[in-house]
């Protein structure tokens, strides 16, 4: 039991790896509040669902306060949900690039705003952002993804000092997932999901619980000495 006793936040916990999170978290104790646009359908009554736009700064401060006013603290945020629209930059419309933007970059920043100062009123804390192989190494056709997801890793780091500078152990990391099994991934032609495989070490896709294990690891005590930084999940994979 881990995360007995801790809440946490995860954003687009409706489906793939934020539901994986979810479900995982309260396996080791913790209270989720699972939040997405798309109604959100739990079984396990330790699974709170909210319906939210973290794109809307008004509606996140909201959330926020509602939260704290239920449960007297937030002790874990993921901050997961995101969205693409790709095309080649010479295609890209304005809309493309700000709906991901506002989504995976705003969006990250919107709830943190609050939940990070929180935390450090609380004693501590641990904040995890969700970025992604193609932050890291880019991608052809995802200037947009690519920017956001390089920008969180930019945000956990500048966090992790940030909010830490009082002496205050909140930890503040990013998990860079390579391809993974989600049921997007599962629409792709057969084909170009063995060549994604053979581009790792391990010669195969990722599975949904290996991200929530690597999260659950950040989240927990047993990263009480790892901040700032960026855990690479993705089977060796280089784009």
């Amino acid at each position: 039991m881990r995360l007995n006793n801790k809440v946490a936040v995860i954003t687009g916990g409706a489906q793939g790896l934020g539901k994986e999170m979810a479900l995982r978290f309260v396996e080791e104790g913790a209270k989720v509040i699972a939040v997405d646009m798309k109604e959100l359908d739990f079984s396990d009554e330790q699974i709170e669902g909210y319906v939210l736009n973290v794109a809307d700064s008004d509606a996140c401060k909201t959330f926020y306060d509602a939260m704290i006013k239920k449960y007297g603290q937030i002790d874990i945020l993921v901050n997961n949900a995101g969205v693409t629209r790709d095309a080649m930059t010479r295609k890209m419309t304005d809309e493309q690039w700000n709906l991901v933007i506002d989504v995976n970059l705003k969006g990250v920043f919107n709830l943190t705003r609050h939940i990070g100062p929180q935390m450090e009123t609380i004693g501590g804390g641990s904040i995890i952002n969700i970025s992604s192989v193609v932050g890291e190494y880019g991608n052809i056709g995802q200037a947009n993804y690519a920017a956001t997801k390089a920008g969180v890793i930019g945000l956990a780091k500048t966090w992790a000092k940030e909010f830490a500078r009082k002496g205050v152990p909140v930890r503040v990391n990013a998990i860079a997932p390579g391809y993974i099994m989600t049921d997007i991934l599962k629409t792709v032609p057969e084909d170009l999901l063995k060549q994604f495989a053979s581009m790792t070490m391990l010669k195969r896709l990722g599975e949904p619980k290996e991200i929530a294990n690597a999260a659950l690891f950040l989240a927990s005590d047993e990263s009480s000495y790892i901040t700032g930084h960026v855990l690479s999940v993705n089977g060796g994979m280089r784009l």
